[in-house]
């Protein structure tokens, strides 16, 4: 197999500076890369190199976590500077045409730096898609209720004491992702690494220390009644088991004319690991056809 061509550096945005990684060297339209969390930093998403062969994809770690500065300032933790910088690092790697994917989290952040209207993003891919954190908080919660009772009884007594650091409370947290979060176990070394490079200021900001509520800048987070002024092409994915669940992503791909709805049937929340090979041909063929389609628009016009 010929190596990808991959580089890195930083790039200055408001409050500090961002790293970044620049992979393949493909003539398509580079895809920009959005990691969740918030403060979850890009690693675990490492598997979307394998798009590289065709076009370059970028990732970066947010402001916070990661290999990039962590200010010691929680003014900064607010989705709106987020959302800046996805313009700042569009600005400083020169991407005047990319495609945009968000993971998570960073599907809120997807959506905001859209409502903007920026010029020259040609689609967006939603993965596991947050829209509404009160409807996803409902979700989470009936999903560790399935858990056994003890386990779930766990969860709710160490958030209501505040000892999430006890070694209970985190084999709960285990246990829930095991089931909705990712099902390859154990986790490949790209997630465990984005596990202990997390933004805890970050997180704590904007979405708090507990798992089944948030108490953060983001606790009321619901753009749902915007993302009809989506007006690109859009793809929503999903597991079957995901924790974003496919009856409250199938309500987003609704809401966003157009749009389309893929739901990996052996996957939870990590379709580029629990099922990478069609995950990856799933974007693959979504992105050529927005590019195909781009070519046609080109070619009617001089027609």
């Amino acid at each position: 197999m010929i190596p990808i061509e991959a580089r890195e550096g930083y790039i200055p945005v408001t409050g500090g500076r961002v790293w970044y990684q620049v992979v393949g060297s493909g003539d398509a339209t580079p895809l920009l890369v959005l990691h969740g969390g918030p403060g979850v930093p890009h690693d675990y998403l490492e598997p979307l190199a394998d798009l590289a062969d065709e076009r370059p994809v970028i990732f970066y770690d947010q402001l916070g976590c990661g290999k990039s500065d962590r200010p010691d300032d929680v003014s900064l933790w607010r989705i709106e500077r987020f959302a800046e910088e996805v313009g700042q690092v569009r600005q400083a790697l020169g991407l005047t045409e990319v495609h945009l994917l968000g993971h998570s989290a960073g599907t809120m952040l997807a959506l905001d730096y859209l409502l903007g209207q920026p010029v020259g993003v040609m689609s967006l891919i939603q993965v596991g898609p947050i829209l509404s954190v009160p409807r996803f908080l409902a979700d989470i919660n009936h999903l560790y209720a399935t858990l056994p009772n003890e386990v779930f009884a766990a969860v709710q007594r160490h958030e209501a004491a505040g000892t999430m650091d006890s070694e209970e409370y985190q084999q709960a947290v285990e246990e829930f992702s095991r089931r909705y979060m990712n099902r390859v176990w154990p986790k490949p070394e790209s997630s465990q690494r984005a596990s202990q490079s997390v933004g805890v200021q970050v997180v704590h900001t904007m979405w708090g220390p507990y798992e089944l509520q948030s108490t953060g800048n983001l606790k009321d987070y619901d753009h749902t009644d915007r993302a009809h002024e989506l007006k690109l092409p859009t793809l929503f994915i999903c597991g079957r088991y995901d924790c974003c669940t496919p009856e409250e992503t199938a309500r987003y791909h609704r809401l966003v004319d157009g749009s389309e709805l893929v739901i990996f049937e052996q996957s939870s929340h990590s379709p580029f690991i629990e099922e990478r090979e069609p995950f990856m041909q799933v974007v693959r063929n979504f992105l050529r056809q927005v590019e195909a389609g781009s070519q046609d628009r080109v070619r009617n016009q001089v027609d």
